[in-house]
């Protein structure tokens, strides 16, 4: 069961937690949402906020909810919920019922969607977005994470943790 922190009594190391375990990505609420595994991101300060950077690539059916909604979410798990993980970053919504096929449970709270077996959650409001440009990369790892088969660029959200949950 899930139970609201504060921020501050978090200790984790966010290179671990976001390049190693992954996370979903999820918004919208009991009408409608989708999730989407990510392993990319970014966590600290940003206008004297905390915040999360995530990104989507503009091609994921998960845009269209996180773009529509004011919240989302991220959600990470132990290492249990790795093929649900797996299953979520490599099918699309539009084309399979995620939490059928995964079994994990929608748990709506703050008017957004988290899943029960989360064993931490942010709750996140939009603060900004923007578009990975490949003519403003410096770095040519850029070869390697896209291709013209991959969906697009990325696009990045700023977004200041409002709430953090964690399991019992």
């Amino acid at each position: 069961m899930l139970h609201e922190i504060r921020l501050e009594d978090l200790t984790f190391n966010p290179f671990e937690k976001i390049g190693k375990e992954w996370y979903l990505i999820t918004a919208g609420n009991e009408s409608g949402f989708n999730t989407m595994t990510a392993s990319w991101g970014t966590m600290g300060i940003f206008w004297g906020k905390p915040v999360v950077n995530s990104f989507i690539r503009t091609s994921r059916y998960t845009l269209d909810f996180v773009e529509k909604e004011d919240l989302f979410t991220l959600s990470f798990f132990d290492e249990s919920k790795r093929p649900a993980l797996s299953f979520c970053g490599s099918h699309s919504g539009r084309d399979c019922d995620k939490v059928k096929e995964t079994g994990l449970t929608p748990c709506f709270l703050d008017g957004t969607t988290t899943f029960e077996e989360a064993n931490l959650v942010f709750v996140c409001r939009k603060l900004y977005c923007y578009d990975i440009k490949p003519e403003e990369m410096i770095d040519t790892t850029i070869e390697k994470f896209y291709t013209p088969d991959q969906g697009g660029y990325h696009r990045c959200f700023f977004g200041e943790i409002v709430k953090v949950y964690q399991a019992d």
